[in-house]
C-alpha cells in the first residue's frame, strides 16, 4: 500500500478481531515509526505497548473508574478547552450522531450511548492496547512532533495490514492507565491507541467522518 492510499483509507476501528499480532509485527512497526519527524531531533515520545492480563487489568481499572464517575477532565490536564466554538463543537456533534446513527442508538438513550462509550476501555475488542506519552514539561511544539509520530504510526499499520483507533477517552483516567505500565510521574497521556484486525461485519467500522472542503480551510498566495 503506498502512502497516499494509505492517508485516503484510514479510518478510526471501533470493532477488532481478537486474533493476535505477532511481536515481530509490532517490533516493525514501531521501528518505522520512530522515523517520524520532530523539530531539532528531540523524538519526545515515549511509547507503552500492552496486550493480555496487563491490558485486562488497565481495562478493568479504567471501567470501574468510569462507571463510578471518578474520572478527572479534559481541563485537568489542558487537553480540551473549557468552552469549545460552535464550529468545533458542530463537528464533534456530527460525528458522535453519526457513529450512533449506525448502532441504532437514539438521542436520549444515555445507557446504550454510555455502553458504546466503554467500549474505549475495552480496546473495542483489540488485542494490542498502546499508550503515547511525552514529558510533562514540553510544549506545543512537542505535542505536535508527539502527533506526528502518532500519524506515523497509523499509517505504517495500514501498510502491514492492521487498523488503529487513536483515543484522548484514556486522558482523564491515565493515572490508572500509568500505575499499570510503570509510567514515570513527570510524563502525560498524548493519547490511547487500540491496533489489531478489523472486524468486517461490524457496522460501525463503516464510518467514515465527513471532511471540510479544502476551499474553506486553505488560502493560496502569490499564484498567478
Amino acid at each position: 500500500m503506498d502512502v497516499i492510499e494509505a492517508i485516503r483509507t484510514r479510518t478510526s476501528i471501533r470493532a477488532f478481531k481478537p486474533d493476535p499480532v505477532p511481536r515481530a509485527t509490532i517490533d516493525k512497526l514501531l521501528e518505522i515509526a520512530q522515523r517520524a519527524p520532530s523539530g531539532t531531533n528531540t523524538q519526545p515520545w515515549h511509547t507503552y505497548v500492552c496486550t493480555g492480563s496487563v491490558k485486562k487489568a488497565i481495562s478493568s481499572d479504567v471501567i470501574e473508574l468510569a462507571r463510578s464517575g471518578q474520572g478527572k477532565s479534559y481541563a485537568d490536564f489542558g487537553y480540551y478547552p473549557a468552552k469549545w466554538s460552535e464550529l468545533h463543537n458542530s463537528r464533534r456533534r456530527e460525528l458522535g450522531w453519526a457513529l450512533f446513527g449506525l448502532l441504532g442508538i437514539q438521542k436520549g438513550d444515555r445507557e446504550a450511548g454510555t455502553r458504546q462509550s466503554l467500549r474505549n476501555f475495552e480496546f473495542f475488542d483489540a488485542p494490542l492496547g498502546l499508550f503515547v506519552t511525552t514529558d510533562a514539561y514540553l510544549g506545543q511544539g512537542n505535542w505536535a512532533d508527539v502527533g506526528m509520530y502518532i500519524q506515523t504510526i497509523m499509517l505504517a499499520a495500514k501498510g502491514l495490514g492492521l487498523e488503529t483507533c487513536p483515543q484522548a477517552a484514556w486522558v482523564p483516567y491515565q493515572e490508572a492507565i500509568f500505575r499499570h505500565l510503570d509510567v514515570p510521574s513527570d510524563q502525560v497521556l498524548v493519547t490511547g491507541m487500540s491496533i489489531g484486525y478489523p472486524r468486517t461485519d461490524a457496522i460501525e467500522n463503516t464510518l467514515v467522518s465527513d471532511r471540510e472542503s479544502t476551499a474553506n480551510v486553505v488560502k493560496y498566495y502569490g499564484f498567478d
